[in-house]
């Protein structure tokens, strides 16, 4: 995120955010940090192209389930519902901090 104007940082941080928040919504259990959102963004514009490259390379498990495009569609969907939540509102919930915890025990 080096060389970027304040204001894209906080688009790509909403994004990534809003990345972390669909896969907490539908039960995934990652999220990505700064670095890993950089490198796929680097991948180019498809969204589907880029989750389906980290689901190769890093949650291949999940490929004996589940279709990529399957899972890439559902992960997108979500992420647009949080991420236009998120430009309505001024507050911010970092993900990356719920990794691991149980909500509501």
């Amino acid at each position: 995120m080096e060389n970027q104007s304040p204001i894209q940082y906080w688009r790509d941080e909403i994004e990534r955010n809003a990345y972390n928040a669909a896969f907490f919504e539908l039960g995934l259990r990652w999220h990505w940090d700064g670095e890993t959102y950089d490198r796929l963004m680097g991948l180019g514009e498809d969204a589907n192209t880029r989750i389906g490259h980290y689901l190769k390379t890093e949650q291949p498990h999940l490929l004996k389930a589940y279709d990529a495009e399957f899972l890439a569609v559902a992960i997108e969907q979500k992420k647009e519902i949080h991420r236009k939540r998120e430009m309505a509102s001024s507050s911010y919930f970092n993900w990356a901090e719920s990794h691991g915890v149980e909500l509501g025990a």
